[in-house]
């Protein structure tokens, strides 16, 4: 799959779900997760607004992927919050994404012992959201 959509924009939320829900290595590697995850965008120089993405991930599949309404009550399994800028060094590769855990580039809400017992499934997520990742605002 060519990379498709710009980084985060509705489009780009369903180009990622589509992308777990077609990708043979994903579904391999994901296939006992089980959780939901937030990313929130805080605003920094080049972006201006805070954005909440969500996930409803379970066994290798996305169940739903959307812009969330900040204003919602779900308490998904996992929140990662960053600035705009430390999510762009995630999806260009330019930072690692273990590297931008340990470092507290991004800060995680949940059980940092979930991560660190599903580290492939994290790493493959990352590199399902760079491949349909043409640009970003």
């Amino acid at each position: 799959m060519n990379a498709t959509a710009v980084f985060p924009t509705a489009e780009w939320m369903q180009a990622t779900k589509d992308k777990f829900n077609t990708d043979k290595q994903y579904a391999q590697i994901a296939r006992n997760w089980e959780g939901d995850l937030r990313i929130v965008i805080e605003p920094d120089d080049t972006f201006h607004e805070t954005m909440w993405l969500y996930w409803d991930l379970w066994h290798g599949k996305c169940r739903e992927a959307y812009i969330e309404d900040q204003s919602s009550t779900k308490k998904p399994a996992l929140v990662v919050i960053s600035p705009y800028a430390n999510f762009i060094k995630i999806l260009s590769g330019e930072v690692g994404t273990m590297q931008a855990l340990m470092t507290r580039m991004v800060s995680l809400q949940g059980s940092m012992a979930l991560i660190m017992r599903n580290v492939p499934t994290v790493l493959d997520f990352v590199r399902c959201c760079q491949e349909v990742t043409e640009s970003w605002m």
